[in-house]
């Protein structure tokens, strides 16, 4: 009976100041044909927070559907808000076609009460927001096996590996697959820091067929991945509507969905979902590389893109965003170099016509770089790259064996003014038609005092896109969304990356409270937080730690700081506690996405006494 008068007597609430944490706000996920703009219903449901949404408002995010063809990419448009009402209006404007076809004759349950609210014609929203029913795409049977799990996934962002290629006797591969993959980004670089903040699922499909399609044509699996060509770069999704709809039925298991294929060598795309393979060598790193889009949401970072935006870009060198970042803050300069060169052939090889190119340098730089990726192209033997006639001394990674992969040969001295030509030479005649030359590139430096490449240096590094226009980079190539063969990210991606988990993250899990003492007339009061800082069970390099801060009307219990289970004497009140997290890999929180509240008063009626 005591502990029943208690759960009276402390009437829990969530205030909306500005770094409280409201109730699951509404979520709307409508795809809209790149085309011709016309929208159709993904999702409709209840969601998990977004520290954007304090306040109230309307949040909306949109993201790539990738196809081969540009003009056949289409979007994702998610609109989130605490008024439902407020969700239709802002679809409208993504949307050519009349949005309320989608949306018609239904109801939505009003929070708390159980009751409706009715909205009438155009109005009209879903009244089981269940989103497995929603978009009216026949969802496969998914088998969802648990990988690593840190939390409620209503309170943590979940990311779901989805089988693709994967016959029934391939279950266990898959799994096998899954798990690795998800160990290599999780396990001491990459995500490791922001582990606590994860969930790792594997979502088994069967596959009539084996494998990713190629030349453009599915194969019999659910998600139908395939290659445009024979080229190892993109991996596209025959079945877009089955991956959107297969992510939005797990709820909030799936914030972000990877399917996975399978086959043994390099591919992918990053967008609403990430694709890769079950390379050895490469599934990790491509991983790495698209997910990095998708929850940072940045664009690239090496040269001959299109998409240059996010926290890792800018396009004014008077407006750094990444300042507090400069290995020199007072200084900040352009480190100096220029891209003569760049192609992305895609050529199989031959040993009767050296692929070759031509271009000028200025003749004005210290150093140079020659950047390429080869695939089919096993043993040194197989190969010659030239540059003016001279052998570059190419061998490959070891065991590569006919995936692809990435080579930098710095050299340093600089490129005489004048015509060069870097020349590729397949000597083995065994592997032609599988050897292939994907991408190479030409850059040049200043000295060491005009051009840093020193790994940890943050300035201002030029990028070159498509049309060979600039913008700029924090680091030379200290970042995985630079070249797709490091670990890691950059300081500010990382930064990025840490903003944008926590925004969907509380840091409180959990206040309980309950009588305690002799007389049993002590309110406890215990607070559950997420395994950062002090709580975190596996130990980081990074300094981190979280403060606790509590209150009893406005006025601070400077005895009760940094405590996460405090007793309490049985005077009313209103009380609040405030939590703010540190770690030396965010150095700029604007938003307060580091930091959570809650508050809750004690009744002057019932009390723990009685």
């Amino acid at each position: 009976m005591k502990g029943l008068s208690l759960v009276a007597a402390l009437a829990i609430a969530t205030t909306t100041a500005a770094n409280d944490v409201p109730p699951r706000p509404w979520e709307l996920i409508l795809r809209a044909e790149g085309y011709n703009g016309i929208c159709e219903l993904v999702s409709f449901r209840s969601s998990q927070i977004h520290k954007g949404l304090v306040g109230g408002g309307v949040i909306q995010e949109v993201s790539l559907v990738p196809f081969p063809e540009p003009h056949t990419s289409g979007n994702v448009v998610r609109i989130l808000s605490y008024d439902p009402l407020a969700l239709v209006p802002q679809a409208r404007r993504h949307c050519s076609n009349d949005i309320s076809g989608l949306l018609l004759g239904h109801d939505i349950p009003a929070p708390g009460d159980g009751s409706q609210y009715a909205f009438s014609n155009d109005e009209q929203l879903l009244s089981h927001p269940v989103s497995n029913s929603n978009s009216g795409v026949e969802v496969p049977p998914l088998e969802v096996i648990p990988l690593i799990n840190s939390g409620p996934a209503e309170n943590r962002v979940d990311l779901a590996f989805f089988s693709d290629g994967y016959t029934p006797n391939e279950r266990q591969k898959f799994l096998d697959d899954a798990t690795r993959l998800a160990q290599d980004m999780s396990a001491n670089q990459t995500f490791f820091t922001v582990k606590p903040l994860l969930n790792f699922w594997a979502v088994y499909t069967p596959s009539r067929e084996s494998g990713v399609g190629v030349g453009g044509k599915a194969k019999d699996t659910p998600f139908g991945l395939y290659r445009d060509g024979t080229e190892l770069r993109g991996l596209y999704a025959n079945n877009s509507d089955v991956a959107l709809a297969a992510c939005a039925s797990l709820g909030d298991k799936c914030n972000y969905a990877i399917l996975l294929a399978n086959d043994p060598f390099y591919g992918g795309l990053g967008g609403e979902y990430t694709t890769t393979t079950a390379s050895l060598a490469n599934g990790a790193l491509v991983l790495r590389h698209e997910v990095g889009h998708s929850v940072i949401d940045v664009g690239e970072e090496y040269d001959g893109g299109f998409a240059y935006f996010g926290v890792n870009a800018i396009h004014d060198h008077n407006n750094v965003t990444w300042s507090h970042w400069l290995t020199h803050q007072d200084a900040p300069r352009v480190e100096r170099s220029v891209m003569p060169m760049q192609a992305y052939p895609w050529t199989l090889l031959d040993v009767q016509k050296p692929w070759s190119y031509k271009f000028t340098s200025s003749g004005e730089y210290s150093r140079h770089l020659v950047k390429f990726s080869l695939s089919g192209i096993p043993h040194a033997e197989d190969l010659l790259v030239y540059l003016d006639g001279a052998d570059l001394g190419w061998t490959p990674r070891k065991d590569i064996g006919v995936d692809r992969w990435h080579y930098d040969m710095l050299f340093e001295h600089g490129l005489s003014e004048g015509e060069h030509v870097v020349e590729f030479v397949l000597k083995n005649g065994d592997i032609q038609g599988e050897a292939q030359l994907c991408s190479v590139e030409i850059l040049e430096y200043g000295t060491q005092e005009e051009f840093n490449a020193t790994e940890g240096y943050y300035s201002l590094y030029p990028t070159y896109n498509l049309d060979n226009e600039t913008s700029y980079r924090p680091t030379n190539d200290d970042c995985l969304m630079r070249s797709v063969v490091k670990p890691n990210f950059c300081k500010v991606c990382l930064e990025g990356l840490w903003l944008s988990l926590l925004k969907r993250v509380d840091l409180i899990e959990d206040l309980r409270l309950s009588c305690s003492g002799q007389a049993f007339n002590t309110k406890t009061v215990e607070l559950d937080l997420v395994k950062l800082a002090q709580f975190r069970e596996e130990p980081i390099k990074s300094r981190e730690s979280y403060t606790v801060t509590w209150f009893k009307d406005g006025q601070v219990l400077e005895s009760l700081t940094n405590l996460t289970r405090v007793e309490l004497d049985d005077a009313p009140g209103s009380y609040r506690v405030e939590v703010a997290y540190s770690i030396d890999e965010v150095r700029s929180d604007p938003k307060g996405y580091l930091t959570a509240s809650k508050a809750f008063d004690v009744s002057s009626t019932l009390s723990c006494a009685q």
